[in-house]
């Protein structure tokens, strides 16, 4: 039954789905075929897969003490559901178990965006042109931290001041205009710092070691970077893509031009951000 994982990620592949998410969908459906144990796919019923939902809830963490997360039990059900809609498409079953079913949605956390002065203290406290080119590409430009990840230094143009996202999420690619700041500051982190290093890759950001940064780099750089700033909050690279969503909105700025902005496929994804709140837009 195993190959069948390969096979399926080969398909995931082909559909354009992240790196990450080729990797974790699968490892999800493996988990599911090794608690069945099963010899064929149209052995499979809804009641198998209901009975893995709950199992879920009740199994402990590979790694330390706990149990799984809504939002990871919502990844399994994610991937059982292009899983098995794969393989009624392919001819491997007559008959899709979990169309049948229906599941709990996970509740979603909600991020607190930082306001303006918080936002301003971050790049005053900013020394290094990488720290401020960081908080730019994920404030500014509004990148998520994959995106930021896989930006390429061929990806940033100074002149016309625009930065293309090519592989966003859902494979949705768009152009995000830059300011005349943003712009200069990314340059100046080209041509200061990035361009020292002894790298021959494309990666547009470079750790410390001189390397393409990781989505793990970032979050150490941020986490700095509070410390520096002294905020004593529990930051990631997409609180500040959610802090600039939710100042465009307060500024006055079309919900439609923020989707677009952000890179959101439909409005409904954009409107999380829509908080009613008193902290205006400034020039940074």
């Amino acid at each position: 039954m195993y190959p069948i994982v390969d096979s399926f990620k080969s398909y995931l592949s082909v559909l354009g789905y992240s790196r990450s998410t080729q990797s974790m969908l699968p490892a999800c459906i493996r988990d599911f075929l090794e608690y069945g144990q099963y010899s064929s796919m149209q052995e499979i019923l809804p009641v198998d897969i209901s009975m893995f939902y709950e199992w879920l809830h009740e199994r402990p963490l590979k790694r330390g003490e706990g149990a799984l997360s809504e939002m990871m039990i919502s990844h399994y059900v994610y991937a059982l559901k292009v899983f098995f809609s794969w393989q009624l498409e392919t001819g491997g079953i007559t008959i899709n178990p979990v169309s049948v079913l229906r599941f709990k949605s996970p509740e979603r956390s909600y991020r607190e965006p930082l306001t303006v002065g918080e936002i301003q203290t971050l790049f005053a406290a900013a020394v290094t042109c990488r720290e401020h080119a960081m908080l730019h590409l994920f404030y500014s430009c509004g990148l998520r931290r994959s995106e930021a990840v896989r930006l390429g230094l061929s990806d940033v143009h100074f002149r016309p001041r625009l930065l293309y996202v090519r592989s966003g999420k859902g494979d949705r690619r768009r152009v995000i205009p830059l300011t005349d700041r943003v712009a200069v500051s990314l340059e100046q982190y080209v041509l200061q710092e990035r361009g020292r290093a002894r790298y021959t890759g494309t990666a547009f950001m470079l750790n410390n070691m001189g390397r393409a940064m990781s989505g793990n780099n970032y979050v150490t750089l941020l986490k700095s970077l509070l410390r520096k700033a002294g905020l004593g909050k529990d930051i990631s690279p997409h609180h500040l893509r959610h802090s600039i969503a939710t100042h465009l909105l307060q500024s006055g700025m079309s919900m439609e031009y923020v989707r677009d902005f952000l890179g959101h496929k439909c409005l409904e994804s954009t409107q999380i951000y829509a908080r009613p709140g008193s902290h205006q837009l400034q020039a940074l």
